[in-house]
């Protein structure tokens, strides 16, 4: 197990910063931003997201993400980013990078989700093109995978501005909001053009 603990290459978190978002990976000072945040945009991100844990906005659900975004890490299996505005002053919303998967496949998938007070305003797309190249010139990934909800107008815009392609569909994929729901497949790869 040591063995091919240490042939998974380890990359270390940076903050990716564009014109307009910073990213950068969540600290335990950053739990009052991301609870007050989570806590005010609930009723906007219900219909697209996990039903949430009973004690999801608490300080020790907060500590228990890190510790498996701590694991995630240092296994190069998760990438986690909270987004800020450029000067890294107002937290936004959050943006993760999870299933790496190594081998021939050389994939991993983007989740993401924005605070309701910050929602379009292009700071999401923002941070989506700006976390593409450490996908690909840092992780030596070929392909950024993403999901969306067929009704969400707003998730599919925002990938298609950011460069991914519709490449399917697939009937009950994900359980967002209590319910098993279907949802729109789309993918950017390595050597597609990056707007």
């Amino acid at each position: 197990m040591e063995f091919l603990r240490s042939v998974v290459p380890y990359h270390p978190m940076p903050e990716i910063r564009s014109s307009t978002v910073l990213l950068r990976p969540p600290a335990m000072a950053d739990f009052p931003a991301w609870a007050s945040l989570r806590a005010e945009s609930r009723a906007f991100l219900a219909p697209w997201e996990p039903l949430w844990p009973v004690d999801d906005l608490t300080r020790g659900a907060f500590r228990r993400r890190l510790r498996r975004y701590q694991r995630e890490m240092r296994d190069s299996t998760g990438y986690p980013f909270l987004v800020f505005t450029a000067d890294g002053r107002q937290l936004v919303g959050g943006l993760t990078l999870s299933h790496v998967v190594r081998g021939v496949t050389q994939s991993c998938s983007l989740g993401y989700w924005m605070g309701a007070p910050h929602a379009g305003k292009g700071l999401m797309t923002a941070a989506v093109r700006a976390v593409i190249p450490f996908v690909f010139d840092t992780l030596n990934l070929h392909r950024l995978e993403a999901a969306c909800l067929p009704h969400n107008a707003a998730s599919i815009r925002l990938l298609e501005k950011a460069g991914f392609t519709r490449e399917g569909y697939a009937r009950r994929y994900l359980c967002i909001d209590g319910r098993w729901q279907d949802h729109l497949l789309y993918a950017i790869i390595s050597d597609d053009p990056r707007p």
